[in-house]
């Protein structure tokens, strides 16, 4: 397996596993491992086995080892990005169905960090569910009295009275939706410390450095898991 771009590797036991399971007799001998950053014409790994299992797992292996691949690239370049920050990078759940575990995976390889896996995880107050609700402090009283003290409460917002609204009831964290870096400053500055600081909307590889100096605690993106570009990699018969 060869990389014919420059990226960061993630998928090599779905890759192997993908041939394993056609014929147990294939062995995979890793050149590197998953979070290694490799360049055009890299060795990534040697596969050996029969003829038939190898051509008939060829295109399976290669689409895990590309798509996750190309997940854990796009992730480290906003990462790398951000170096100089305080501030993580976070995946959301906007995944494909069957994928979720693979793909957070993936952005951990990058270098991210992940945010829910599922609802049951952690409250996150939408605007659907403000609307819903009547109002932010209602969709907050019903959170909490739901779930109890033990679950975490996260609301989104898009305006720093909403924002205002949420922190004199009392949350976890606030997901600061599709704010200027200069409302996210002040976001941060209003909320002092009492709950984590979410940024969300138009984050990428240009835009995160003057994101992350706002302050705010979390960078949450959601097209490195529902979007990234596969990571082209090649399986050639030697």
């Amino acid at each position: 397996m060869v990389s014919r771009n420059p990226g960061v590797i993630a998928g090599l036991d779905a890759a192997e596993l993908a041939f394993q399971l056609i014929d147990p007799a294939v062995g995979m001998v890793r050149h590197m491992e998953d979070g290694s950053v490799v360049k055009p014409g890299d060795v990534i790994a040697t596969i050996e086995g029969p003829s038939r299992a190898l051509l008939t797992g060829e295109r399976t292996a290669l689409n895990f080892l590309g798509h996750l691949s190309g997940i854990a690239t796009v992730t480290a370049s906003i990462v790398s990005a951000i170096s100089g920050s305080k501030a993580s990078v976070v995946c959301t759940r906007k995944t494909t169905p069957g994928l979720r575990s693979l793909e957070k995976y993936a952005v951990r390889a990058g270098g991210g960090m992940n945010h829910r896996f599922a609802l049951n995880d952690a409250v996150l107050i939408k605007d659907n569910h403000i609307a819903i609700a009547g109002g932010i402090a209602e969709a907050i009283r019903r959170a909490k009295a739901s779930v109890g003290h033990m679950v975490k409460i996260e609301i989104e917002v898009d305006t720093l009275d909403q924002l205002q609204d949420a922190m004199q009831i009392g949350v976890d964290a606030v997901l600061l939706d599709n704010m200027t870096p200069v409302q996210l400053r002040q976001a941060v500055d209003l909320v002092a410390g009492r709950a984590i600081t979410e940024a969300s909307g138009n984050i990428n590889p240009t835009t995160a450095a003057e994101i992350a100096a706002s302050g705010v605690d979390l960078l949450s993106v959601g097209w490195i898991t529902h979007s990234a570009q596969v990571l082209d990699i090649g399986l050639d018969y030697i």
